[in-house]
């Protein structure tokens, strides 16, 4: 899979999950909260393969080099809001509303990312490139994966 697939496959994966939090009622904080951290986990993985793979392949060209810079802070606020909605109980009046703002702020970085950053990279690598990025994301999704499931087994 070329790595602008590999990526949009995970914005609709997380998309799927943020909308069901959405759609969630107020007293469903259990599934909230489940939802919540594999969203998380969702955002951990693609930001690492995005982070030591992507971005460093793009940055090297200055069609893209603005955009991808942009996009590193993008995640430093999505990470932030990610952090302040951990210290809130689901149950919580605030959580929901905190939720919203990450969830705005999530929505802007990927539709930017698919409208403007993912045109450029098609303009500046190869179809072959293309695949070699995904490859090496794909490994390292594997491999970051099997990392955080190994964390969650010695937190428990």
């Amino acid at each position: 899979m070329d790595a602008l697939s590999l990526l949009k496959q995970d914005h609709d994966k997380v998309k799927k999950l943020v909308r069901q939090v959405e759609e969630s009622s107020d007293r469903a904080t259990a599934q909230r909260e489940e939802l919540f951290g594999t969203i998380v986990e969702e955002l951990t993985v693609h930001e690492r393969i995005e982070e030591e793979i992507f971005y460093p392949a793009l940055q090297k060209h200055e069609k893209a080099k603005e955009l991808v810079l942009e996009s590193y802070v993008e995640h430093g606020v999505v990470d932030d809001l990610l952090d302040q909605i951990s210290t809130i109980e689901t149950g919580d009046d605030k959580w929901m509303p905190t939720f919203k703002v990450f969830r705005e702020n999530l929505e802007h970085h990927m539709k930017e990312e698919e409208d403007e950053l993912f045109p450029k990279t098609k303009s500046i690598f190869s179809s072959e490139k293309l695949e070699d990025l995904g490859a090496r994301m794909a490994e390292l999704k594997e491999r970051a994966q099997h990392e955080l499931m190994e964390e969650a087994k010695e937190e428990a």
